[in-house]
């Protein structure tokens, strides 16, 4: 299939290059275009926060995703001056459609008001900038205008910055893997060009998605370096195998890209399908946005696989020989050219020492898991965001005075359940009773309600309570207070038969974003590897082999985690990365942490066992072929991971406390995964199992329709020797 496929592509070869240069360029306008279609909304549709949150913006006018907060500067006015701010302040709020602007409010010496308005997060977001200018025009210079759409404003052109800064930088990277790799010669250009059109079509189809369906803010960023990373490592290993059947002169260039496709290109494909297979995780939780994520994560492994396997054999073609041909490396050695490789020689210390190794690295793997427990989750934080924009700075000015729960209060709303109850004697007292009884929680800082707006809608069917936390909307302070509202508080009430009493405000609607995120996750994730293992049994034609691989990329994402903890809430080495320092680690990074890494681990399996399956299938014995893959794929690998953890950097070093967790984590999961669990503890495995790795028997192979490998071939036939293989 994939030789009929490869031939076609190369007699079509001026179509195919046709269409990916019109995908660049549609590619091109949609990363102009996508910021303006993103959200960072966590809003989590059919929970009890939803329904609380859907009231107040339909009776209330308050949505809590599209309002402003906007701080003056003023400490001290007299009535006059307050009546003559507040026309002010509702004149420039007139620039924004629907627009509702409360009354100023002095708190703790801070003058603030509301603007709320029923846009959506990005629709308000887009609003900002026409805000503050209108608010100047009006008279209030100096004020800050802040809140959840002010906050996504101004943190798009960070993240602009941080990508662009970082696809430098990984571009950089894997430049000079590519000419320690493959010298310097025109291919070396190719795995960069397959990443641009990787990362343009990904990019165009995720800009179709978005005018249907919610998408992420960070989801560029992702998508872009990544995408390079992955795309760069499929097209490397496609060149590299290229090279090596070019070796033979007898041999055509058409033939040996067919030739290499049949092997690097199948493995590529089933690497890409492994990266799927575990981002589709993604698309099991239903919350918006992390589908979202799922979107982005499924549409990068999929243009990498279709980028390889069409653009890639057409460009080999046109390069032939003379086009891999790398020019003679001015700081090779003769020593350097007859020693073995690296590669070789440490495939060599671990099938001689196999226990040794197994249980050294065994051990590796669980001390840095073991911070693990201490895993603590936020759905997100207003405070590790870079603090020069003025949404930062205005929370910072209401947070210092006002508390760091002014700007996100915990909204309890009640249902009388007909017009005209809400003020009844017998809701008016449950309601007096529950706001007494959060006036005496430690956590609270003030509580608020009434029996006029806005405490009371104009129907007089709702009413709500506004309760201040002492900690910001995401930690673990105002999770449980969430927790005790609704599951003690409000039933200690004893409102009336027929009132219905729902909890919104941000700190409910995160807390809501992480119990649905990971109410179901251990089930999903317990799908995904069992798919994820019968896909390996068929690649591998391996019961063991397959077995193995899922075991071992739960060991390194557990050694991830761990480290994760220990770098951002113990703080190791985060001073010296410039990291951000948290308690907590953002909900939605666990999640898709797992299913990249999980994806990326399958990568690097596949790498390595399909060479060492061809040897073994070619007549080596489990240590040639564990030494003949080593040799021929760890160096491969090893740029692969390199050029990864470079593109990245653009996370690691960027300044949004998410993207870096994630980038550090990707990276730790990369090496980690990369040299102790592929480098050292599945070969010291694989040489302990012995002949047992090749195993599948006849029924089984029948069922997933491959070839089966039985036993009945002693270990040790010695058909070919190590050095004939790897010549």
């Amino acid at each position: 299939m994939l030789e009929r496929w490869t031939r076609a592509v190369i007699r079509w070869r001026v179509v195919v290059i046709a269409c990916w240069i019109a995908i660049i360029l549609f590619g091109t306008l949609s990363a102009v275009k996508l910021p303006d279609l993103l959200t960072t909304s966590l809003t989590v549709p059919s929970t009890n926060s939803a329904q609380a949150n859907q009231i107040l913006a339909r009776h209330f006018g308050e949505n809590i995703e599209g309002s402003f907060t906007v701080i003056l500067p003023q400490t001290k006015v007299t009535s006059r001056q307050l009546a003559a701010l507040n026309r002010e302040f509702r004149a420039g709020a007139t620039s924004v459609p629907s627009a509702h602007a409360s009354k100023l409010a002095l708190t703790e010496g801070v003058l603030y008001g509301t603007i709320n308005t029923s846009l959506d997060l990005a629709r308000a977001a887009s609003s900002t900038e026409s805000l503050r200018h209108a608010l100047t025009s009006a008279g209030l210079r100096g004020a800050l205008v802040t809140g959840a759409p002010a906050l996504q404003h101004d943190i798009t052109p960070v993240l602009t910055s941080d990508l662009r800064h970082g696809e430098l930088l990984a571009v950089l990277v894997a430049l000079m893997v590519l000419v320690l790799v493959l010298g310097l010669s025109w291919a070396m250009w190719v795995p960069l060009l397959v990443a641009l059109c990787t990362m343009a079509g990904a990019l165009s189809i995720i800009y179709a998605l978005a005018h249907h369906f919610l998408m992420v803010l960070y989801i560029p960023n992702l998508v872009e370096l990544i995408g390079l990373g992955l795309a760069v490592d499929y097209s490397l290993l496609i060149v590299h195998r290229f090279k090596e059947e070019l070796a033979d002169e007898t041999v055509s260039c058409v033939d040996a890209v067919v030739a290499t496709m049949r092997s690097a290109g199948r493995t590529v494909l089933i690497s890409g399908l492994a990266v799927t297979l575990g981002l589709s995780t993604l698309f099991l939780i239903p919350v918006p946005f992390v589908r979202s994520l799922g979107f982005a994560g499924l549409v990068v492994p999929l243009v990498s696989m279709l980028s390889a396997l069409s653009l890639q054999p057409v460009l080999l073609s046109l390069l032939g020989r003379g086009g891999v041909a790398a020019k003679p490396r001015p700081f090779a050695t003769e020593r350097a050219s007859t020693r073995a490789p690296l590669w070789a020689r440490l495939a060599g210390l671990v099938t001689r020492r196999p226990r040794a190794v197994a249980l050294t690295a065994t051990a590796l793997l669980i001390v840095a898991g073991s911070s693990a427990p201490w895993f603590k989750l936020t759905p997100g934080s207003l405070i590790a965001i870079p603090q020069n924009s003025q949404a930062a700075k205005g929370l910072a000015v209401l947070r210092s005075r006002g508390g760091p729960g002014v700007l996100t209060p915990t909204q309890i709303v009640i249902d009388a359940g007909a017009h005209g109850r809400a003020v009844d004697p017998e809701v008016a007292a449950a309601t007096e009773r529950l706001a007494v009884t959060l006036s005496r929680d430690p956590e609270v800082f003030v509580v608020s309600t009434g029996t006029v707006a806005p405490y009371v809608d104009a129907s007089r069917q709702y009413r709500q309570i506004v309760v201040v936390g002492r900690h910001d909307f995401g930690d673990e302070a105002s999770q449980q207070l969430v927790q005790r509202i609704r599951q003690h508080d409000v039933t200690n009430a004893h409102f009336p038969r027929g009132v219905i009493v729902s909890v919104g405000g941000a700190p409910a609607q995160g807390l809501d974003f992480l119990n649905r995120v990971y109410n179901n996750v251990a089930w999903i994730m317990l799908l995904v590897l069992l798919l994820a293992y019968l896909v390996l049994v068929r690649a591998f034609r391996s019961i063991l082999l397959a077995l193995m691989a899922v075991v071992l990329n739960l060991l390194s994402i557990a050694a991830t985690f761990g480290l994760l903890v220990v770098i951002f809430r113990f703080g190791l080495g985060a001073d010296t990365l410039g990291l951000y320092r948290t308690p907590q680690i953002e909900g939605w990074v666990p999640v898709f942490l797992f299913a990249m890494l999980f994806g990326l681990s399958m990568d690097y399996e596949v790498f390595f066992v399909s060479r060492m399956r061809e040897a073994w299938d070619h007549g080596a014995n489990t240590k040639e072929a564990i030494i003949t893959g080593m040799t021929h794929t760890g160096r491969v690998v090893s740029a692969a991971a390199v050029i990864m953890v470079g593109a990245l950097l653009g996370l690691i070093l960027g300044r949004v406390a998410g993207l870096q967790e994630l980038g550090v984590g990707l990276a730790i999961g990369v090496l980690v995964d990369a040299t102790v669990v592929r480098g050292l503890l599945m070969p010291s495995l694989m040489t302990l199992i012995g002949q047992w790795n090749w195993w599948l028997p006849q029924s089984l192979a029948r069922l997933i329709f491959v070839r089966a490998s039985p036993l009945g071939l002693k270990e040790g036939r010695g058909a070919r020797s190590y050095e004939t293989l790897s010549g």
